[in-house]
């Protein structure tokens, strides 16, 4: 059973933000701090990714682990109220980043996904997107 009311909860819903989210802040913190830039949300590129590297044809989404369903994480457990519309709007989300990167793939970029879960071990995240952003 919710806490909320149901307008309380959608008022609350309504006030999750798409960009500029805390795990998205610090990875964009930490990849500017090792010395790369990147483009934000570029609109013309399917999904508008979070962090966008032109000259190398590589971008990064940070997902948040509840919002895109993250598979065996404690985070992107469903709520126990309305689970049918929470596993709808969930698989949606899932259906939906598939076809981003297929399509991202498709015209020669590279992609990364970080998930929220990732950000309490930040060296060994640092060293994946190291990584990610170096390889040809």
């Amino acid at each position: 059973m919710d806490r909320l009311t149901p307008e309380r909860r959608s008022w609350l819903m309504s006030r999750v933000a798409s960009k500029n989210t805390k795990p998205e802040l610090v990875v964009r913190r930490l990849v500017f701090s090792m010395g790369y830039r990147y483009r934000l949300h570029s609109k013309h590129l399917p999904g508008s990714p979070d962090l966008v590297f032109s000259g190398r044809k590589k971008v990064v989404f940070v997902n948040g682990c509840f919002w895109h369903g993250h598979p065996g994480c404690r985070y992107g457990r469903l709520p126990k109220s309305r689970v049918e519309f929470w596993q709808a709007k969930i698989d949606r989300n899932r259906e939906r980043d598939r076809e981003n990167i297929a399509s991202l793939e498709a015209d020669g970029w590279r992609v990364l996904t970080v998930w929220q879960c990732e950000l309490k071990d930040i060296e060994t995240l640092a060293n994946r997107l190291n990584e990610f952003i170096q390889s040809e």
